[in-house]
């Protein structure tokens, strides 16, 4: 299908998170490109003048301490981006919060990392600031807690930043604003005659591997990285659009469905909130891999996983931990709560619900994972 039959999908979105990169803020020395924040923040302020929701996630604090002092090479240790974003975090701000107040718009800044999303607490903690703040009439400005990240809770980038934050707040689009005016079936910077992609219905193995792995000096995304994101938010019932940062009206381009940048189409279903903090919020303990009957009963038939159907446990997880679901050939397709730990499962997997007590000495459930507390990744 064309870009046209998706037309109201974005342009009937009333909360929309918009995600900026490094590339796009800066100048090819680092420093920041402040004519193209303007054109950012005039485009996003115009949003919300439509009466819009909108979340702006920004990259760009390094990239702006870099620019500060004077460095020519993106810094490569985690203590080293800590301090350079530490520099670069107040400025980026600042500057935002100058440019918006001159088009009427409050801001706010909201710092995360990774575990402020696995916590199921501070999940919710964080997604009622930030629907607060919308009700406010605010712009909340996202961006990952670099200077207190490190390596294991680091998102890694921030297109998969976006795509969580949409997946926080229920939003009705998801925008990723690169150096590239979409996916492509080809390297455009390399070859020749290759073609944008206007529309991706289904995130393949085909289309992750057209993404490659370009990124900027000064970035650490590259289109990869956005296919992620991408299949991070479908699956939660988000589209998401990928479009050309440096076009001064890509964001209304892109809003109103004209044929620009690419846009990635998501499954029928919008999972519950418990669901989405299952699937793509919460730290994974272990895995747990199963037959063909039991992965057509997960994914077809809405019944719960049985110990029954379980060949084989990975991981040293207790019972309460959110573990990955896969089939034989070790595909992931679903991630859920375990009613079990590892040592236990290892225990009665391949066994019919009526022998656990006698096995265990105990049986607190039937279901290893009941449906309620499983969510389905496709």
């Amino acid at each position: 299908m064309g870009r046209e039959e998706y037309r109201t999908l974005v342009a009937d979105a009333q909360k929309i998170v918009v995600k900026v990169g490094t590339s796009t803020l800066t100048h090819s020395n680092g420093k920041l490109n402040l004519e193209q924040i303007e054109r950012l923040v005039r485009q996003l302020s115009d949003l919300r003048n439509q009466g819009k929701d909108v979340v702006l996630v920004s990259s760009g604090a390094i990239g702006a301490g870099m620019g500060k002092l004077n460095l020519q090479e993106r810094p490569k240790t985690i203590p080293e981006k800590q301090a350079v974003a530490a520099v670069g975090q107040g400025i980026l701000l600042h500057i935002y919060e100058k440019i918006f107040a001159e088009y009427g718009q409050a801001t706010a800044q909201l710092l995360l990392t990774k575990a402020d999303l696995e916590h199921r607490q501070r999940f919710l903690n964080g997604r009622n600031t930030l629907l607060t703040l919308l009700r406010l009439g605010v712009i909340p400005i996202v961006n990952e807690n670099d200077t207190v990240a490190f390596e294991e809770i680091k998102f890694g980038d921030n297109d998969t930043l976006a795509a969580l934050v949409g997946t926080l707040i229920d939003a009705d689009l998801v925008i990723l604003l690169t150096d590239i005016d979409g996916l492509y079936n080809g390297d455009p910077r390399r070859q020749k005659d290759v073609q944008r992609i206007s529309v991706v219905e289904t995130i393949d193995a085909q289309i992750e591997s057209l993404a490659g792995s370009v990124g900027s000096k000064f970035g650490s995304g590259g289109m990869a990285t956005k296919v992620t994101a991408a299949s991070i938010a479908v699956n939660a019932g988000i589209p998401l659009m990928i479009g050309h940062g440096a076009d001064p009206h890509i964001i209304r381009k892109l809003t109103s469905g004209e044929d620009v940048g690419t846009l990635f189409v998501p499954i029928d279903m919008k999972p519950h909130l418990r669901k989405k903090w299952i699937a793509f919020g919460s730290h994974v303990g272990g895995r747990i891999l199963v037959d063909e009957g039991a992965k057509e009963a997960l994914l077809h038939k809405g019944k719960s996983l049985l110990s029954s159907g379980i060949t084989a446990v990975e991981g040293n997880f207790s019972a309460g931990d959110v573990v990955e679901i896969a089939d034989k050939d070790g595909r992931e397709f679903a991630r859920g709560i375990t009613n079990y730990s590892g040592l236990e499962l290892n225990r009665i997997k391949g066994q019919k619900s009526k022998d656990i007590c006698p096995i265990l000495g105990y049986k607190d459930f039937d279901e290893v994972i009941h449906r309620d507390n499983l969510s389905l990744i496709l």
